[in-house]
């Protein structure tokens, strides 16, 4: 018959309970992956991961640099998944990219001046200012000095030429409104073309230069339109019509194109 009081008098002799299973300690939040990097067009690009709890489905946008991209993952989405929905996606992406920057001290051979495309040619020269001329190929642009300062020297001719275009063109539409803008300011921004301040500051993109005339003389009359009605309402939409009537010509110009123009410089 065992004996009931040896628990009682040695009661290290009673084995022990056995221990819970450990728990796995979460991933820490920094684990995943920020993002991963794809050929797009013969040209690596970051794709930034961003995980949003209330996405319903993957999305895919460009920086607004147009150099990278993000794209969002719903709450149970996955890194394997992201990668396969962008591949999916890459001629899109290609098409919204920003085009790829020339390489640095690598002259360019083509430069649209207007809308008119002209051929680049290094004259050895080493003073003078950049010229338009014409040849048997059709219009050149003449440009002096060493051939790794060529680019520098034709995006300071395109910044004086849209300096005096812009002047012209917001002269005539500000006498036709019958209002006097403060300034005119050139910039070089990629969320806009150009803007307006309630003080009668007016600030363009030089790069609208390279672009048909149209483009730059309605880009012209909207912002004089601000200066009349600082909003899009139809007030001012009817008065950047009546200004420009090719408004919309020149809008559609821009989404298909204006991306192009970020290719020099």
């Amino acid at each position: 018959m065992p004996n009931r009081w040896i628990p009682l008098l040695f009661p290290f002799a009673q084995p022990s309970p056995p221990k819970p299973e450990a728990r796995k300690k979460p991933a820490p939040p920094g684990s995943a992956p920020a993002g991963f990097t794809v050929e797009v067009g013969g040209r690596p690009v970051d794709v930034a991961l961003r995980r949003n709890a209330r996405a319903r489905r993957y999305t895919l946008r460009v920086h607004p640099r147009g150099e990278s991209a993000v794209v969002t993952l719903p709450k149970r989405g996955t890194v394997a998944e992201a990668k396969a929905f962008v591949g999916r996606h890459l001629d899109w992406l290609e098409d919204k990219l920003a085009p790829a920057p020339t390489v640095p001290g690598q002259p360019l051979e083509i430069v649209h001046l207007r809308g008119v495309a002209h051929r680049v040619r290094l004259t050895g020269v080493g003073r003078g200012l950049v010229r338009q001329a014409r040849d048997d190929s059709g219009p050149v642009l003449l440009v002096p000095g060493a051939a790794e300062h060529a680019n520098r020297r034709i995006t300071d001719f395109l910044k004086r030429q849209a300096r005096a275009d812009y002047a012209e063109a917001v002269a005539r539409h500000a006498a036709a409104l019958g209002v006097k803008p403060v300034a005119i300011r050139l910039k070089d921004t990629t969320s806009r073309w150009g803007s307006a301040t309630s003080a009668g500051t007016l600030s363009f993109s030089w790069r609208l230069i390279m672009a048909p005339p149209v483009v730059l003389d309605y880009l012209a009359a909207h912002e004089v339109a601000h200066l009349k009605e600082m909003n899009h309402s139809d007030r001012f939409w009817a008065i950047c019509y009546r200004l420009a009537p090719r408004t919309d010509d020149a809008k559609a110009w821009l989404k298909a194109h204006g991306r192009d123009l970020h290719k020099v410089g």
